[in-house]
């Protein structure tokens, strides 16, 4: 009987250690273009019928503000992280991207705040708020849930 709860036991850790190794925290908005053709295809799809979108946006190019997260939203999971222009403009040009785990599926909030706003403006009140990839209330509460989970952003 020994053996068996060993086994199960082996095989609940590894299963853990895969899940955790999945979402490593290794895994930034910026490197997903390179990490797999997939990605590139389904981001291509999303931007094609989009106007006047930064090149930096349309690359994924920015700077990484943080690793991607694995997120649930509505059953489905999703790699979701933040891309800033760069690093010295993330106040003011950001990009909150989630890709679906099947990578079939990819959304965007695309956040522009003037530049030059005063330090006692709130940059809520004064940015653009744009989608990508038509996503429905639920993809959108969750983007910008995650916006706001940034402590410079009040």
């Amino acid at each position: 009987m020994s053996v068996v709860k060993t086994l199960a036991a082996a095989l609940l850790m590894g299963g853990c250690a895969m899940a955790m190794a999945a979402n490593d925290g290794q895994t930034r908005v910026n490197e997903l273009l390179n990490a797999d053709p997939q990605y590139r295809d389904t981001w291509q799809k999303v931007v094609k019928k989009e106007e006047r979108l930064p090149e930096w946006v349309m690359n994924l190019s920015g700077a990484p503000q943080q690793q991607m997260n694995a997120v649930e939203e509505d059953g489905d999971q999703y790699l979701v992280g933040p891309l800033c222009e760069t690093g010295q403009t993330c106040l003011n040009h950001r990009l909150i991207v989630a890709f679906s785990f099947d990578k079939k599926h990819a959304y965007a909030l695309l956040v522009d705040v003037p530049e030059g706003l005063p330090a006692d403006k709130s940059p809520t009140r004064h940015a653009t708020y744009r989608f990508l990839g038509k996503p429905d209330e639920g993809m959108q509460g969750l983007l910008t849930e995650t916006l706001k989970k940034d402590p410079n952003w009040y």
